[in-house]
């Protein structure tokens, strides 16, 4: 007998090499992209995660559903949104009070900047106390001037709060009349920069749920201007038309940067709808051993019924600002 006669059959195993990248000058990203699925561990997710996106974009039927939470905003991430959202890639966004008012403050004329983590100097507390007698705000190393936040309460006042009045609007409600605002005085003041994510939205009928929007400079001034005045936000109100929408809905896609409220909010609409989603991508570096939710696996999501038993999905463990441009240029690439 033979070493091989005394194996079991391998019923799990399909004949599938580990091919070695290669890398030559001018290849596209949808190239790239296949490099990276003849590799394995993170590559191999990575390659998988495009591969499901642009199915998932491919599909005029399928309803995609965006979450995004982190500093994705501030870090850079800003345009990738707003061009998706323009391209009809993007059906409903969920995102955070913090992405929203950074995205804000970069279409009134604001801007972020590049800084650093460390000082060569200092440690890391009389480095952020500097930071704070000089009037700037880091995340991690990008730095924001804190008369930017300033500018930004003046354009809530100016030119949002006034608009809405003494009404109770859902938070949806808020934030489109923050992206017809945004997009207002950018036109109007020819402002350089994009103007950017709940703009786009705004003008493409693309709703923008932000159920802790409590959580951020944009909620704090809400809940001033409500000290002053009727205004207020009614936080249930949304859950209606976004339920709806994935109810009615063909098929379904969930794209979830980072974790927190914004991913579960996406992967909850499922809970009250007959079915689950088809397609479901998350980048994340939250691990998922702690039995948090945002580094929960996506095949976690589908014990709970938000995922269907056959839905096409992958969880790829890395930085979102480096995953997100390669997977959305991979995805875009490939349906081209």
């Amino acid at each position: 007998m033979t070493d091989e006669d005394s194996h079991p059959e391998r019923e799990a195993f399909d004949h599938d090499p580990i091919d070695h990248v290669g890398i030559s000058a001018g290849m596209s990203v949808a190239e790239l992209a296949a490099e990276y699925g003849n590799a394995g561990i993170g590559a191999a997710d990575v390659a998988e995660a495009i591969d499901v996106t642009s199915e998932a974009f491919g599909r005029e039927e399928t309803t995609v559903f965006l979450g995004l939470a982190g500093a994705m905003v501030p870090a850079g991430m800003r345009a990738i949104v707003a061009d998706l959202i323009r391209a009809g890639h993007v059906d409903a966004l969920v995102t955070t009070g913090a992405n929203l008012t950074h995205d804000s403050i970069e279409a009134i004329g604001g801007k972020h900047h590049h800084g650093s983590h460390d000082h060569p100097d200092y440690d890391e507390r009389a480095f952020d106390e500097r930071l704070r007698d000089e009037g700037v705000d880091r995340i991690y190393n990008v730095y924001l001037p804190q008369e930017h936040f300033t500018l930004f309460e003046e354009h809530l006042r100016a030119e949002v709060f006034d608009s809405i009045g003494e009404d109770v609007v859902s938070i949806a409600e808020f934030t489109a009349e923050l992206g017809r605002a945004n997009a207002e005085v950018n036109d109007r003041e020819n402002v350089g920069e994009d103007p950017g994510i709940a703009a786009a939205a705004y003008e493409h009928d693309v709703p923008i749920h932000a159920p802790a929007i409590q959580d951020s400079v944009l909620g704090l001034q809400a809940w001033l201007h409500s000290q002053v005045s009727g205004f207020s936000l009614d936080a249930l109100a949304d859950m209606s038309p976004l339920n709806d929408l994935a109810y009615e809905a063909d098929s379904t896609a969930a794209m979830v940067v980072g974790g927190g409220v914004p991913k579960n909010y996406v992967l909850q609409t499922m809970l009250v709808t007959p079915g689950a989603y088809d397609y479901a991508v998350q980048l994340t570096m939250d691990p998922p051993q702690t039995g948090g939710l945002s580094g929960a696996t996506l095949d976690e999501a589908r014990s709970w019924g938000k995922l269907k038993k056959d839905a096409r999905n992958v969880s790829v463990y890395a930085d979102a600002t480096i995953t997100l441009p390669l997977v959305i240029a991979g995805a875009l690439d490939a349906i081209e």
